[in-house]
C-alpha cells in the first residue's frame, strides 16, 4: 500500500488494517486485536497521511479520523470478544442442561436406587471428561459404601475422604500434589481452586445439612475447572446426595418390611400351632385328672404341668388375637372399689396364709371411670399373679386405688427382686425375659405385653416403677370420669 498511497485513499488503508483488528478479534485474541488497533493507527499517520514521516505535525483534522479508526477498532474488539464468551457460555450451558437431562432420564429409568447412582457417576465421568468417578455414601454404622468406581476397601483407607466428611467441606489435590479443602461447612465445589489444575477432587454430599456421603473424582493428568465445569458439579452433587439418601431410605423401607413380613409370619404360626394344642392339653388333663382318682401319684404333677401349659398356650392366642384386632373392648361406667374387690375375691386362693392390703383412696374425688370392667379385672389379676410370684412369701402385696388428674391409678406393690434397669425398658415387650429371671419360671414373657395392650384399648396404660425400699409397682391408668356419680350412688 505504500507503493501506491499516492493513488490510494487513506481510507481504504483504515479499511484494511479495520480488518485485520477484526481477524484478530475472530481468533479469540483480544490483546492482539488491540494491539493491532493501536500499530494500525500509528502506521496510517506515519506511512499515509502527509506530511509522511511523522505523526501528528499538521495533520489536526486526519487525526480525528485516526481517533475515530482506533475507538471503532477498539470497540468492535471488545463487542465480539463480548459475543464470543457468552457464545462459549451458552454452549457450556447447553451441555450442562443436556447432561442434567440424560442424568434425569436415567435415574428414572433405574429400576433400583443403587442403579441410578451408578448412572449419576457415569453422567459425571463423561460430562467432565474424568478417568474415575466414585459415589459413596457414609454411616457410623457401616461407614464408607462404594457404589461406581471405587471399592469400600479403598475408601475406607482414604484419610482424605474423612476429612471431607469432618469439615463438610470439599478438598483437591492439585497437579504439585498438595491437598487444599475449602472453608469449612461449604459444601460447594464453587470453592475449587481455579487457578492451578487439578488431580483430584472430593465433594461431601448433604441432604438437609447432613453429611451423608462423598463424590470422588480424579483423572491421570491434572484438569483445569472452568466456572461452568464447577457449576455443573455443584447441581451434580445434589442428585448424588438425593439418590444416596433414597439407597438408604429403601432399604430401611426393605428392611421393615421384611420384619413385618417375619412378624405376621410369626402371628400366623403362633395362633395356629397353640389353636392345635388346646385339644390334646385337654386330653392330658382329663387323663392325669382320672389316673389321680386311682392312686396315681404322678397324675398331680402331669396335671400341673397340663395346667402350665394351657396357660401358656392361652396366652399364646391371646397375643395373636390382640395383634389381629380380635379383641374388643367395651368401656362402660364402673368404679374403682367394684374392681378392685373383683381382684381380691378371684385371687384369694391365689396367696394362700400371704396378706394382701386393699387400699382405696377416699380423699381422691369419686373413683368413677370409663373402662371394659372384665378386660381391667383380667389385668390386675395378672399383675398381682406376678407379685406373687416374685415377691418373698412374708411379705404382704398392696393393691391400691387412686385419682390423679382424669386418669384412676390402680396400683399393685410387691417386694421382690424388682426390675433392672436395663431391662425396665423392655418388660413390655412379647417375649422379654429379663437376664436376671430364672432359667424356667413357668412363663413365655407374655403377661405384662398382654395387659399393656388391654390397657390402651381402653384409653390407659401400664407403667412400671422401683418402690422405695425395694421391689416393684406396676400400675394401670383408666380413664376417669365425673359423669354418672350421682346415678351410680342412687342406685347403690
Amino acid at each position: 500500500m505504500m507503493q501506491a498511497r499516492d493513488v490510494i485513499d487513506q481510507v481504504h488503508v483504515i479499511l484494511v488494517y479495520l480488518l485485520l483488528v477484526l481477524g484478530a478479534s475472530t481468533s479469540g485474541e483480544r490483546l492482539l486485536a488491540i494491539t493491532l488497533s493501536v500499530l494500525g493507527f500509528m502506521s496510517t499517520a506515519y506511512f499515509f497521511q502527509p506530511p509522511y514521516g511523522s505523526i501528528a505535525d499538521g495533520k489536526p483534522l486526519d487525526f480525528v479520523a485516526l481517533v475515530a479508526f482506533l475507538a471503532t477498532a477498539i470497540v468492535a474488539t471488545h463487542l465480539l470478544t463480548r459475543a464470543q464468551t457468552e457464545a462459549r457460555e451458552a454452549e457450556a450451558r447447553a451441555v450442562e442442561i443436556q447432561s442434567l437431562a440424560k442424568l434425569g432420564s436415567e435415574t428414572l429409568s433405574a429400576g433400583r436406587a443403587a442403579d441410578a447412582l451408578a448412572r449419576i457417576a457415569e453422567v459425571i465421568q463423561t460430562t467432565l471428561g474424568m478417568s474415575e468417578c466414585s459415589i459413596m455414601s457414609w454411616d457410623e454404622a457401616s461407614g464408607f459404601r462404594a457404589y461406581a468406581g471405587a471399592s469400600a476397601g479403598h475408601a475406607d483407607s482414604d484419610d482424605m475422604l474423612l476429612g471431607v466428611l469432618e469439615r463438610a467441606a470439599p478438598a483437591w489435590v492439585r497437579a504439585s500434589g498438595e491437598i487444599v479443602s475449602g472453608p469449612s461447612g461449604e459444601h460447594d465445589a464453587a470453592a475449587l481452586s481455579q487457578g492451578e489444575p487439578i488431580q483430584k477432587i472430593v465433594i461431601p454430599l448433604t441432604v438437609q445439612g447432613r453429611v451423608v456421603g462423598v463424590l470422588r473424582l480424579s483423572n491421570l493428568s491434572p484438569v483445569q475447572l472452568d466456572l461452568a465445569k464447577r457449576r455443573f458439579l455443584d447441581a451434580i452433587s445434589y442428585y448424588a446426595a438425593l439418590a444416596v439418601d433414597r439407597v438408604r431410605l429403601v432399604a430401611e423401607a426393605e428392611h421393615a418390611e421384611a420384619l413385618r413380613e417375619a412378624d405376621r409370619l410369626k402371628d400366623i404360626v403362633l395362633a395356629s400351632v397353640s389353636h392345635d394344642l388346646r385339644t390334646p392339653l385337654t386330653t392330658i388333663k382329663a387323663l392325669a385328672q382320672s389316673e389321680a382318682l386311682q392312686g396315681n401319684r404322678s397324675a398331680a404333677a402331669i396335671e400341673e404341668q397340663a395346667d402350665r401349659l394351657t396357660r401358656l398356650v392361652s396366652d399364646l392366642l391371646d397375643l395373636s388375637r390382640l395383634k389381629g384386632g380380635g379383641f374388643a373392648a367395651t368401656p362402660e361406667l364402673n368404679t374403682a372399689e367394684d374392681l378392685v374387690g373383683a381382684a381380691v375375691r378371684q385371687t384369694r386362693g391365689l396367696f394362700g396364709d400371704r396378706p394382701v392390703r386393699a387400699i382405696i383412696d377416699l380423699d381422691s374425688p369419686a373413683l368413677v371411670g370409663y373402662f371394659d370392667f372384665a378386660q381391667s379385672l383380667r389385668i390386675i389379676v395378672n399383675l398381682l399373679e406376678n407379685a406373687a410370684r416374685y415377691s418373698p412369701p412374708a411379705q404382704p402385696i398392696e393393691l391400691s386405688a387412686m385419682r390423679e388428674g382424669d386418669m384412676l391409678v390402680f396400683s399393685v406393690a410387691d417386694r421382690g427382686p424388682g426390675v433392672d434397669e436395663g431391662d425396665a425398658a423392655h418388660i413390655f415387650e412379647p417375649f422379654y425375659r429379663a437376664r436376671s429371671a430364672a432359667p424356667d419360671t413357668g412363663r413365655a414373657g407374655l403377661g405384662l405385653s398382654i395387659a399393656k395392650t388391654l390397657a390402651e384399648m381402653q384409653g390407659g396404660t401400664v407403667k412400671y416403677a422401683r418402690r422405695p425400699g425395694g421391689g416393684s409397682i406396676f400400675s394401670l391408668l383408666l380413664p376417669a370420669t365425673e359423669v354418672g356419680v350421682e346415678a351410680l350412688e342412687q342406685s347403690a
